[in-house]
């Protein structure tokens, strides 16, 4: 019986079609939004002091590492943040120098600009907490005792001018020192509101400051929080000043950074990730979101129907009678359907409950899938495009399983 080629190469193409736009998405180039509260750590290009900053002046930051979230790269290393000095004080003979700030533009390395809202904040413990009492205080640079450059602290109210704040640090101030910033020094951004910037495909992998901004990562975090007594909310996956509070006290208490961002050391420590054990065993808590978990799926039915084009097999199954078969071959096609299946599977765990054992399972389960189609592309005769396609893939996966890169 002869097999009409024209029917199996209409189907092929359209895979192929498929796939690009499908490979277009997993790459990430859409906008993702990080929310407000989240920090972000820079340094000075320029000295800052006091005697001879002038309100309205500008002056340069540079962001410190890379602010992934969810695995995306946002912010590159190297990227820029404006600041701008708000008010400015020199130091009198009895009075300390001040300096206040804000932020409002950033400029990721490849030049494209975003307004931003931010402040400043420290993550230094004893000035994080002075400064999280109160929410709606002024956060300035004074001139500190002891011949340091600078030291943070809150005061006075956001409601009322500047000047006043003066007034409000009272004894703070009676060294009459000037703010010395030289160029360099690290400082901390947080957002006053959300910050929306296209993503610039998948982080290589997780580092320390990787952010997670899913809301089933942040409903992971609240619960956790809440029964070490932290969070006393309710678990609603948004990131809110209740959360970010508790993360910072839990931050302060574990040693680690204290930006009230959910990071990966944070979410590492309280054990919603975990690294590969003695014994083999690796602990799956993470999980991808519900937009992340639908493109995946779809990748993977695109990546399947392109290699079954590929061998000039039906829609229905029928292979060729016109080529020969290897048994590898057909090995992967079969190992990349079932990976589609369980990428189907996993979309529907992660839209329809919030059930962390029942998710852990499920990334497992999708991990091992992945594991099969290694196994048989190692020994399958596939093309570039197929291997190109499914390395994407094991990027997105390598998000969630720390084993798995």
């Amino acid at each position: 019986m002869q097999t009409d080629l024209s029917k199996l190469l209409v189907p092929s193409l359209a895979a192929i079609t498929w796939l690009a736009s499908v490979s277009s998405a997993v790459q990430a180039q859409v906008r993702r939004t990080l929310p407000e509260g989240t920090v972000i750590l820079v340094q000075t290009r320029q000295p800052l002091a006091s005697q001879n900053v002038k309100a309205g002046q500008t002056f340069d930051t540079q962001v410190i590492d890379m602010v992934d979230a969810d695995g995306f790269t946002l912010i590159p290393r190297g990227s820029r943040i404006r600041g701008v000095i708000t008010y400015a004080q020199a130091a009198t003979r009895n009075q300390s120098g001040v300096i206040q700030v804000t932020f409002d533009q950033i400029t990721v390395i490849d030049g494209s600009v975003y307004p931003m809202s931010a402040k400043l904040t420290s993550t230094d413990s004893a000035e994080r907490r002075q400064i999280d009492s109160d929410p709606n205080a002024r956060v300035v640079l004074y001139g500190p005792r002891g011949g340091l450059g600078a030291a943070i602290a809150a005061a006075g109210s956001t409601n009322r001018p500047a000047s006043g704040i003066l007034g409000a640090l009272g004894g703070l101030l009676s060294e009459g020192r000037d703010v010395q910033l030289p160029a360099g020094t690290t400082l901390a951004v947080q957002l006053l509101r959300p910050l929306t910037l296209r993503s610039r495909g998948m982080a290589v992998a997780m580092n320390p400051n990787s952010v997670f901004t899913a809301t089933d990562r942040i409903r992971a975090a609240q619960q956790e929080l809440a029964r070490l007594n932290y969070y006393r909310g309710v678990a609603t996956g948004q990131i809110n000043e209740a959360t970010q509070r508790a993360l910072v006290e839990y931050q302060i208490d574990k040693g680690i950074v204290a930006t009230g961002n959910l990071d990966w050391r944070t979410a590492r420590s309280l054990g919603l990730v975990t690294t590969t054990t003695a014994g083999g065993d690796v602990g799956f808590r993470v999980m991808l979101s519900s937009s992340e978990a639908a493109s995946l799926r779809r990748a993977a039915q695109a990546l399947s129907a392109r290699e079954r084009g590929d061998l000039s097999i039906g829609a229905s199954g029928a292979l060729s009678s016109r080529r020969q078969y290897a048994a590898s071959d057909i090995e992967l096609w079969f190992a990349l359907s079932a990976f589609a299946d369980n990428a189907s599977v996993y979309e529907q765990v992660v839209t329809n409950g919030p059930n962390s054992d029942g998710a852990a399972g499920a990334t497992r389960a999708l991990v091992s899938a992945a594991r099969r189609v290694d196994t048989a592309l190692a020994q399958a005769n596939t093309t570039g495009q197929v291997r190109t396609a499914w390395s994407t893939i094991r990027q997105q996966l390598g998000a969630i399983a720390s084993d798995y890169r």
